[in-house]
């Protein structure tokens, strides 16, 4: 392990062999999952300085005292530690001692982890197996140790560099750096380079794992809004499907309403006419039942119409996706036709076709309060003209059934006075339901003699002939 002094060397070998201890006691470390610790007889440790003038010990004779009880001790169950190995002599002796006493220990199996500023021990983890170069970083700039240990990089004293932060004359480094040689010179250059490289791919790699978790989310809500799309079109089927089975149902029960109808007509008329119109009406219950079958097999793939807006979709506006109930946002109207949206973070572009105008609260009461105007002007929708009377025909078609019954009432005591002697009330065929509720009045009506649907040329099942007494 090499880098600069303060640079976390010491505490690195502290933690380590306080992290084995601490396990091997049952105690909980700090590490990430995964992580495994391995189990040693003994924990050997030379840290510190211990030189000591009453024992006539200097740096060197302190350490190297340790290191020859460590050696002695040392084998394949212990976890060596070795703070500044070789330190406190000569820089050529000490490193051939510390390469020396690294060969040793490996050679009984131990292992082991030691500090230096020797750029030989740094050549040494390069060149032999089973020894690796790792380094403690340091901010230059802030004279602060990052506390970061990377391992496969060789470490930098940066002696020059912190010599120049804390304000050392630029011509006392420059002369420094003159006194090396050049094999020391290309050497600490190539460990700058190194550097240099590692922090810009960390960098970069850092940028990548951002990206890769910014489109694992942008596809997790990718997949989030397709389920929603997929579950909205489930829905609208399941929907038409049920429609599609109530559009057969009410066309049966018209059906039987029409039958009865024949029966009845069929007991009141005798004549060919009637017989004709008897055909008439079964070709007509056979072209309403074939209408809603169609209508049936249309509705399984048709999806429910999209209203077009009361006015131009505009930027602001609320609009909804056809077959997702969530309102989205408009960014902007594209010359093309197509509207930029924004549903909560996700932005689209979709078709102006595909979306409905939300209205918003003011808007649905100015058109109430226009609707409201418009039908006191108008006066009452359905209104018997001369016209209608001297035709004899009344148009009831869009009123309710009790509106409806008002009007019938009120217009055949109208005819009456007018000495009409057939009349022909129009109620349009749709469901059947207004219809029947004219047929009912006209049974109960003193004067009306008889009544038929109309035949073909006169409306067929839209309208009813009235004969009046």
């Amino acid at each position: 392990i090499t880098g600069p002094n303060t640079g976390g060397k010491t505490v690195t070998l502290k933690t380590l062999g306080l992290l084995c201890l601490m396990a091997q006691c049952g105690l909980h470390i700090p590490a990430g999952d995964q992580s495994a610790v391995q189990v040693f007889d003994r924990v050997l440790a030379d840290v510190g300085d211990e030189q000591s003038i009453e024992q006539s010990l200097s740096t060197f004779s302190a350490h190297m005292a340790n290191t020859v009880e460590i050696l002695k001790q040392a084998d394949d169950r212990s976890l060596i530690l070795f703070d500044e190995l070789g330190a406190g002599t000569d820089p050529v002796e000490g490193a051939a001692l510390a390469i020396a006493i690294i060969q040793d220990v490996r050679g009984k199996g131990a292992l082991t982890a030691a500090t230096t500023h020797y750029a030989e021990l740094k050549t040494f983890a390069m060149t032999t197996a089973g020894v690796e170069n790792a380094s403690c970083e340091f901010d230059v700039q802030t004279l602060r140790p990052t506390y970061r240990l990377l391992i496969g990089i060789p470490g930098k004293s940066n002696a020059f560099a912190i010599s120049r932060r804390l304000g050392l004359d630029e011509s006392v480094i420059e002369n420094a750096k003159a006194q090396m040689d050049n094999e020391s010179v290309r050497f600490e250059d190539v460990l700058t380079q190194l550097e240099e490289k590692r922090q810009r791919l960390e960098k970069a790699q850092n940028e990548a794992d951002r990206l890769w978790r910014q489109r694992e989310e942008d596809a997790r809500k990718a997949r989030t809004f397709r389920e929603q799309m997929e579950k909205a079109r489930d829905n609208a089927r399941s929907k038409g499907e049920a429609d599609a089975r109530r559009i057969v149902q009410q066309a049966q029960r018209q059906a039987d309403a029409v039958f009865a109808e024949l029966d009845e007509l069929r007991k009141q008329q005798q004549k060919q006419a009637d017989y004709q119109t008897l055909n008439e009406r079964k070709s007509d219950v056979k072209r309403r039942l074939n209408e809603a079958e169609s209508d049936l097999h249309r509705h399984d793939d048709t999806p429910e119409p999209i209203p077009a807006p009361s006015r131009p979709i505009a930027v602001g506006d609320t609009v909804e996706l056809a077959g997702v109930h969530t309102g989205a946002a408009v960014l902007a109207v594209n010359g093309d036709g197509t509207l930029l949206l924004q549903a909560g973070k996700m932005k689209m572009t979709v078709k102006a076709a595909q979306v409905r105008l939300l209205e918003t609260a003011e808007e649905v009461e100015k058109k109430k309060k226009q609707s409201d105007a418009a039908r006191q002007r108008s006066g009452p929708s359905v209104q018997i003209n001369t016209a209608a009377r001297a035709s004899a025909e009344l148009d009831i078609r869009g009123l309710e059934t009790l509106e409806a019954e008002s009007v019938v009432e009120n217009y055949l005591d109208a005819a009456s006075r007018s000495k009409l002697g057939t009349v022909t009330i129009i109620h349009g065929k749709g469901t059947g339901a207004l219809r029947a509720a004219v047929h009912q009045l006209l049974k109960k009506n003193r004067q009306v003699k008889s009544f038929r649907l109309g035949r073909y040329g006169e409306g067929e099942a839209g309208v009813t002939v009235v004969e009046l007494k």
